[in-house]
């Protein structure tokens, strides 16, 4: 796992692990109350503690924000033969050779990172016939482009 996992136990600010069972035994006790002067009148059975654990994880992150806003706006070249189909009007590109600009860094959400497979995605253009240049996005690994 990357990164430092740290676990915190905290006793006071979770629901109680079985509440089916704590509202069962409440109501008996008020069920009891009403029968009996033995137990408090409002609070159910005074000796019963009830215990709550939580357990807190927090993940560090390997790559800071600022390192991936430095890696936002730069401009790339894709190295690796790589073909897309997902532009309107188009069949298929090839985008190997092709220049784009780097929009996001997607491995990176709420200062947390997540497992994204092509965590970059990059903003290219195509001239299409009738249509004029047609932008579109590919999402990107980070050894399928190099940095100009």
């Amino acid at each position: 796992m990357g990164g430092g996992t740290v676990g915190l136990l905290s006793s006071a600010t979770a629901p109680a692990p079985f509440p089916a069972i704590a509202r069962a035994a409440f109501s008996t006790a008020r069920r009891m109350n009403s029968r009996s002067s033995s137990f408090p009148a409002a609070g159910g059975c005074p000796s019963r503690k009830s215990t709550r654990l939580v357990c807190e994880v927090a993940v560090g992150s390997d790559l800071s924000p600022s390192t991936s806003e430095a890696v936002i706006g730069a401009r790339v070249k894709v190295t690796v033969p790589l073909k897309v189909y997902h532009v309107p009007k188009v069949a298929e590109v090839d985008i190997t050779g092709m220049e784009g600009e780097v929009k996001q860094y997607v491995a990176l959400w709420k200062g947390k990172r997540i497992s994204a497979n092509l965590p970059y995605k990059v903003q290219f253009f195509v001239d299409v016939q009738g249509r004029g240049p047609v932008k579109f996005f590919a999402h990107l690994k980070e050894d399928e482009f190099e940095y100009l």
